[in-house]
């Protein structure tokens, strides 16, 4: 998966928590209130638990391997209600396309720099496609996970670069 692990995590109820492209410590750097220990408070417990999380696996195994386009998986992001209504808008981007910061804030009702903000807040990448949003010149930012993992998954999905930041 981009040449890496991919890690989730689910909360207690099975529902997608967060993800990170890398394995467990990527999941403890960005979310450092993430705990080893479920009777901690923390925003969510990072247990190794190949059966529990099976079902999302499976669903981003499909996605790499060309079978799905979309994630049927639920979800447990927790935010501002702001942040979830970007993110919603998130997951209405169709696989193989892409939104403008700018788009989705006109149909939000709000700012780019806003919409920018909860876009890199996003704590559930690739299930929750962050990825899709672009720049209005065509330009590849603010991905967590690097302008390169982007390209790729926007290649992966199909996007033609119509820019020169845009060719792989």
């Amino acid at each position: 998966m981009l040449g890496g692990e991919f890690s989730i995590a689910l909360d207690e109820h099975g529902s997608v928590a967060a993800t990170a492209f890398g394995g467990v410590d990527a999941l403890r750097e960005r979310f450092p209130r993430a705990s080893a220990d479920a009777s901690e408070s923390a925003d969510f417990c990072l247990v190794r638990d190949a059966n529990r999380v099976r079902p999302a696996r499976e669903q981003v195994e499909d996605y790499f391997a060309g079978r799905r386009r979309e994630f049927d998986l639920s979800l447990a992001a927790q935010g501002t209600e702001f942040q979830l209504r970007v993110w919603a808008a998130l997951r209405a981007i169709p696989f193989g396309e892409t939104r403008s910061y700018g788009e989705l804030a006109r149909a939000l009702k709000s700012s780019a720099r806003a919409v920018g903000r909860a876009n890199g807040a996003n704590p559930i990448a690739l299930i929750v496609p962050c990825h899709r949003v672009i720049g209005a010149d065509g330009s590849l930012t603010g991905f967590a996970f690097g302008e390169d993992a982007k390209r790729r998954l926007l290649a992966h999905e199909g996007v033609e670069p119509w820019t020169s930041e845009l060719a792989l």
